[in-house]
């Protein structure tokens, strides 16, 4: 039988266990990291456009080819990484990385992100510029935002020290961009068709504005993201085919955004 002396070692250590696991994640960086809609004022003199998170790195001149379907359809993404920077409203300076996505050749969406890196190597997104495309024309700009315009707030798109149970938004601009992720392990294995990765890290992304739209997002060490897939909200995967480097990345002008 065991005596209360033991049975309350062993109960406060399981509690110590505890708080030390949530003082772990306290101290992970995320309270600097942004929750919900809450404003955050952030100083440009901390920001540089240097991104190399191991998780997140967008090295100017690489282009990362992703092919995503979703049971019906296949889709070519590519995403580039320009020299190119924005001043972005907030008066951080960004590095501007341009998302393609085209379905048979014609291209169906294409985005501008701004992302910049602060001093604790935290991965902000301070905004977009997407277009929609039919038929070679731009048809709507909807879901585009930038940091500090219109009430928008910038967001992080990957922690400097992910931990399991790190909860962050990814971007804010009300009613129109609302995304957020939680970590929920930084020790898994995935694959896709670039190759195997262990000790990947594995976060959940929802979207609060679709409620029923839950994902699963793999990010391979010096990689990126290597493999996305839906797991609410339908049927969806992306996954990585390539990394192409020291490329020429040329920013199409807004009246070639669809062809």
């Amino acid at each position: 039988m065991l005596n209360r002396t033991r049975s309350t070692a062993i109960v406060m250590g399981v509690l110590g266990v505890a708080a030390a696991v949530a003082a772990s994640v306290a101290t992970a960086g995320q309270r600097a990291l942004p929750q919900g809609s809450e404003p955050v004022e952030l100083d440009p003199a901390n920001f540089s456009t240097r991104i190399d998170n191991p998780y997140f790195p967008l090295v100017p001149g690489d282009r990362h080819v992703f092919r995503e379907t979703d049971g019906e359809t296949k889709q070519r993404v590519v995403v580039s990484v320009s020299k190119r920077t924005k001043l972005i409203a907030d008066g951080i300076v960004a590095r501007v990385v341009h998302d393609r996505v085209t379905e048979r050749g014609k291209v169906v969406e294409d985005t501008f992100d701004w992302y910049a890196q602060d001093s604790d190597g935290n991965v902000w997104y301070l905004g977009e510029d997407t277009v929609e495309c039919r038929n070679g024309r731009i048809e709507n700009h909807s879901g585009s935002f930038e940091a500090g315009v219109d009430g928008a707030q910038p967001g992080v798109i990957m922690p400097a020290d992910p931990v399991p149970g790190l909860e962050y938004r990814q971007e804010y601009y009300a009613g129109q961009a609302e995304d957020r992720a939680k970590v929920l392990s930084v020790d898994e294995q995935a694959e896709a068709p670039f190759g195997h990765f262990t000790d990947v890290l594995l976060t959940k992304d929802l979207v609060p504005l679709e409620p029923k739209v839950s994902e699963y997002k793999m990010y391979a060490r010096g990689v990126g993201l290597l493999l996305a897939v839906k797991t609410s909200g339908g049927e969806g995967r992306e996954e990585l085919l390539r990394i192409e480097h020291d490329r020429t990345v040329k920013l199409p002008s807004q009246g070639r955004r669809c062809v």
